[in-house]
């Protein structure tokens, strides 16, 4: 499992049937920044989630790899290996608050 945020979606017009309708999104992970502690940076990798929650470009999101990425209502018949499984509303570490949804862009 991992966080990341969505920066930019696929548009795929031939694809297989069972993906028809689904929402395919770039996502970049994200962690802590090793040396502050004190806020989240990229890691430089992306990676293709289908949407299973109504995410949006720009958040940031709960993902799901491998055969976890099959395990809900809708994605459990879709060949695919990663899903976005939860908006994230706010992340703590450290005793610092390194990301909070309600704040973002203040």
């Amino acid at each position: 499992m991992f966080i990341g945020r969505i920066t930019g979606s696929i548009v795929s017009t031939h694809k297989v049937e069972s993906m028809v309708g689904q929402t395919l999104f770039i996502v970049e992970p994200l962690r802590i920044d090793e040396k502050k502690k004190d806020s989240l940076k990229p890691t430089g990798r992306t990676f293709i989630v289908v949407d299973a929650v109504g995410a949006g470009e720009g958040e940031i999101v709960l993902c799901v790899q491998g055969s976890s990425a099959r395990f809900t209502d809708q994605t459990k018949t879709l060949p695919i290996d990663a899903a976005a499984v939860g908006i994230v509303d706010s992340v703590q570490a450290h005793d610092t608050v390194l990301y909070d949804k309600s704040t973002e862009g203040t």
